[in-house]
């Protein structure tokens, strides 16, 4: 009877675990497969021709309830289809995007999964269709690689190790990281996006797009076994005012769930972007595609260009019979510089409000604002303001309607340096109120850009990269080379960058230093005219002072002219942390840009085909002597034709820009 007992036992026991079901989705053209497996635990892998990218990797999500999605799921329903379609991105590398993909949704009671296979990627999110809301204590997000990989990832700087709490405020700047999965940091957050090397020459570069209402996703290698493992901030109980000028709020305690949700939502997407060459991934368009569309429905008014910009050259302008700082001279002399070299923008940057107040009603005696703006309008330059976070978030409604009625154009909002769901909420509720008043918006001191570009198309730029401005105070042990040849590939995959570049002294090997008055770049004078072609920022700063741009008449003609949206892109050459040559177009023009590290180079590649027959071309190259004076340059007129063969040397830190008319 006892032995009969255990048998029905056992059986009951087999009969109540939930059946395992597989599901395969297919990019549109076959080579990337995802296999997701239901049942006791909800899985997939993804495989790449015949290269396994990731092994069965785990997602769930856990209620506060304690209800689990992701484990035990039974039996979904289950709803395919295929989209190719074309969308409109404005303000963007292209003018349109073909979207093209295929879909598997699976439901299970009230939650569900979604996964996306493109031709150069896979995403997944949840989505919920409760009706009534709840909180998230934690989600699983896990990528299990079938080997010892390397990664080229950025860690959290601040915060103790091991102390996860203390790296959520974090300004999401940083240098990357070269090493192998089990090398990586136990005890840091790597902060996305970041890249690891797979097989047979392919990449994956893990981000998330559409990331809204919900806190932003860190990841650890904590758990070993060739994993990457996802970490969320919980939801903030207290917060205390401090940090810069009293600008920012630190979380002092924290609730036990991550994320209130509302109800019926969905959730971000988890994204693995493939690539067989570097300059694929330099080249994805998956951020923006998985974004949620546009909220604004005219967007006419939205004004993209560059920007003259006073803070990175600590207002140093000469020949002039005033003390040059935050002033209204200093400001006019800005102002007619931008007017008379076509640049749309002067910014006042951080001193034109009251210090340690956080008030953006209360304003300097050395300003005045609306004499400044009207001065600008009749230039046909437009003025946008900085704001530290609690200045702006405190009073937003008030203060932007304030300064649209004044002719202000938009905000340069900074120190938020935080990405739980309450900062999330916050950049959302920005962009929207900007949007009603027809502002524009730059997020600095942000997270990585994951769509708001694509859903507020007025937030034009985002920060989240370790820019120029690190050489104000950077040692000359910082290799800044290598990162701007390695945030094409990286960085720059989720969205355009307040990089900040254009400076006028520059600095071959050896000659680098720190200044914060007088500050220079890394690299030569080529490599920073490059980068407006390379780096996209529909928002672009002109960092030196006016002073120095007018000392540069040829290098300030071509930054005042380049573009900052385009209507088409190809990624001509690179690779990862070396170099990389990037084609642009606007109209008719095409602006060809390339950069190289600190190892001199002579890049050889095609010109687009479209070009078509003879054009002539204005070249930017670096010159004989830019290994030892980084601003040696010669420009000269060629011609060109399409897929033609172009060898062009770099020097050490050096670049090029090649102008198609």
């Amino acid at each position: 009877m006892k032995k009969l007992l255990i048998i029905l036992l056992a059986c009951l026991g087999t009969t109540a675990a939930p059946a395992q079901k597989s599901y395969q989705l297919t990019s549109p053209d076959g080579q990337l497969v995802a296999t997701i497996q239901a049942g006791p635990q909800l899985t997939y892998e993804v495989k790449h021709g015949t290269t396994t990218l990731l092994l069965p990797s785990p997602l769930s999500m856990t209620l506060s309830s304690g209800e689990v999605w992701g484990v035990k799921t039974g039996s979904p329903k289950v709803a395919t289809r295929k989209v190719d379609q074309t969308i409109a991105s404005p303000f963007y590398r292209r003018n349109q995007i073909r979207d093209t993909y295929q879909e598997l949704r699976l439901t299970f009671k009230q939650w569900g999964v979604e996964f996306r296979a493109y031709n150069d990627g896979i995403a997944y999110r949840f989505f919920s269709q409760r009706k009534q809301p709840f909180t998230i204590d934690s989600e699983v997000v896990d990528y299990h690689f079938p080997a010892d990989q390397t990664a080229t990832a950025p860690y959290v700087q601040t915060g103790q190790d091991g102390n996860y709490e203390s790296q959520f405020h974090n300004s999401f700047e940083n240098q990357y990281t070269v090493a192998r999965l089990s090398e990586l940091n136990k005890e840091r957050l790597l902060f996305l996006p970041l890249v690891v090397d797979a097989a047979d020459g392919k990449k994956l570069c893990i981000t998330e797009a559409d990331l809204e209402s919900y806190p932003g996703l860190y990841l650890t290698n904590a758990q070993g076994d060739n994993r990457l493992t996802g970490m969320q901030a919980k939801y903030p109980k207290a917060s205390k005012q401090g940090g810069h000028n009293n600008l920012q709020f630190h979380v002092t305690e924290r609730e036990t769930y991550q994320a209130r949700v509302k109800g019926t939502r969905t959730f971000p997407w988890r994204v693995a972007i493939v690539s067989t060459s570097d300059k694929e991934l330099a080249d994805t368009d998956m951020t923006y595609k998985l974004a949620t569309p546009s909220r604004v429905s005219d967007i006419s008014w939205v004004r993209p260009g560059k920007v003259a910009w006073d803070w990175w050259n600590d207002w140093n302008i000469t020949g002039v019979d005033f003390a040059s700082g935050v002033n209204n001279d200093t400001y006019k002399h800005y102002i007619d510089f931008a007017s008379a070299n076509g640049i749309e923008y002067v910014i006042l940057d951080e001193g034109w409000a009251v210090n340690l107040q956080a008030d953006m009603m209360q304003v300097v005696p050395e300003i005045d604002l609306p004499l400044l703006v009207n001065y600008a309008a009749t230039k046909n330059v437009s003025i946008i303001l900085w704001a530290g976070y609690h200045a702006f978030n405190r009073d937003m409604e008030n203060v932007v309607r304030h300064y649209a009625a004044m002719g202000v154009k938009g905000f340069k909002v900074d120190f938020m340096d935080r990405d739980d769901q309450e900062m999330v909420e916050f950049n959302y509720r920005a962009a929207e109120t900007c949007a009603r008043y027809q502002m524009i918006l730059d997020l600095h001191g942000m997270y990585k850009p994951a769509g708001l570009n694509r859903t507020y198309p007025n937030v034009l730029n985002f920060e989240g990269v370790y820019g120029l401005e690190q050489m104000k105070w950077n040692p000359v042990t910082v290799d800044q080379m290598t990162y701007d040849v390695s945030i094409p590939f990286i960085r720059q995959v989720a969205g355009p960058m307040d990089y900040t570049q254009g400076a006028m002294r520059n600095a071959a090997t050896g000659g680098y230093y720190p200044s914060n008055s007088e500050p220079m770049s890394q690299g030569t004078r080529c490599h920073q005219l490059a980068m407006y072609v390379v780096f996209e920022s529909p928002f672009n700063m002109l960092c030196d002072s006016p002073s120095n741009y007018e000392r540069e008449p040829e290098s300030l003609r071509f930054i005042a002219g380049v573009p900052t949206v385009w209507d088409e892109t190809i990624v001509l050459d690179g690779k990862l942390g070396q170099y990389i040559v990037t084609a642009r177009r606007n109209g008719n023009t095409w602006y060809i840009g390339g950069m190289t590290n600190w190892t001199p180079r002579d890049v050889e590649f095609m010109l687009p085909a479209a070009l078509g027959g003879a054009r002539q071309a204005t070249l930017f190259a670096d010159g004989v002597n830019a290994h030892r004076k980084a601003s040696d340059y010669r420009k000269s007129s060629i011609s060109v034709s399409g897929g033609q063969t172009m060898k062009i040397h770099l020097a050490p830190g050096g670049g090029f820009t090649l102008v198609i008319q």
